[in-house]
């Protein structure tokens, strides 16, 4: 059952979101164990390197030009102020830098002004990883030459839940890029975000999408959805936490030895949810109080949690004997 799968069928995978709920974390959390140290969680930061006026009409998304939001609209960052956020964060305890434009594509002269980041965080030690939108082939070639380590993309949604969530561009697309990435040999981050009005076959439709890659995600990011005033999703149902949990012990379950990323909506988590997801094979959170534009948990939590579930205790003991 832990072995890479890429020809998982709909019937499959909804047979799995509808196993009981402690049979289905048992056994995700064994498939997670055989694979990785259950209580090691890897910890990456994310910057938004530049903000708002986004021609795409994502309808959760505060930084759609479509929607008015009170958002700002900010430039690309200026490199020193981007190597200051990201020595920040390598201080307390990041081992992965993420940055993110707000971009339809990048253009080849935004993408140069990207590299130099890029390379400036590297030559920090940390490992790099971006998102910028659609990128066509040979801008994947020109990230992966400047050391580029991840690649962001998130498919969002199902194939089928898509159309209802954005119509500047469609599924497809974001299979193209990835598909680009891929074949530049950078690593693929790409996962999706858990209440845009899907239902419980969209999830296994999503999920079955990112384990069916050629090659699968090498880490994979969950969102829990969190509502912004002014976009057409601000009053949208949740998902239970049972839900979203569940949806994470699939994950784990499908794509055994890919990193699962707890990712937004983490302050609507409360502790017990949060463990219950390090549990059913959520294995990497991101540090800091901002995430692009939406609230994140304070470091000083996180890391009170951490020692609650006795996670990251090994690093911590490295870090004192030092």
């Amino acid at each position: 059952m832990t072995q890479h799968r890429h020809n998982w069928t709909l019937k499959e995978v909804e047979a799995l979101f509808t196993l009981p709920f402690n049979d289905l974390l048992f056994q995700a959390h064994s498939i997670h164990r055989k694979n990785f140290d259950p209580n090691q969680v890897q910890i990456s930061s994310l910057l938004n390197i530049k903000t708002g006026a986004c021609p795409e009409d994502c309808l959760y998304c505060s930084q759609s030009s479509k929607y008015d939001t009170g958002l700002e609209r900010e430039k690309l960052m200026e490199i020193d102020l981007v190597l200051q956020q990201a020595k920040q964060a390598q201080n307390n305890g990041a081992t992965r830098f993420c940055m993110g434009a707000a971009w339809r594509n990048p253009t080849d002269k935004s993408l140069n002004k990207v590299i130099l980041m890029i390379q400036s965080v590297k030559d920090m030690g940390m490992e790099t990883c971006v998102t910028l939108g659609m990128l066509t082939q040979k801008q994947a070639f020109v990230l992966k030459e400047a050391g580029l380590d991840y690649y962001n993309h998130n498919i969002d949604t199902s194939k089928e839940n898509y159309s209802n969530v954005v119509t500047t561009r469609n599924f497809q697309d974001r299979l193209n890029t990835l598909e680009s990435v891929q074949n530049a040999n950078i690593r693929v981050c790409s996962g999706g975000i858990i209440g845009l009005g899907e239902d419980q076959t969209d999830r296994a439709s999503m999920l079955r999408s990112l384990s069916n890659l050629a090659i699968h995600p090498d880490s994979v990011p969950l969102n829990l959805l969190v509502p912004i005033p002014g976009t057409p999703f601000e009053n949208i149902k949740p998902p239970t936490e049972s839900e979203f949990i569940r949806t994470i012990a699939v994950a784990r379950i499908m794509m055994p030895k890919s990193v699962v990323r707890l990712s937004a909506g983490r302050t609507n988590m409360g502790d017990t949810m949060q463990a219950l997801c390090f549990f059913a094979g959520a294995n990497s959170i991101f540090y800091g109080e901002q995430l692009l534009t939406t609230d994140n948990p304070n470091t000083n939590s996180d890391k009170d949690l951490f020692v609650s579930l006795g996670i990251n205790q090994k690093q911590a003991n490295n870090l004192q004997s030092v």
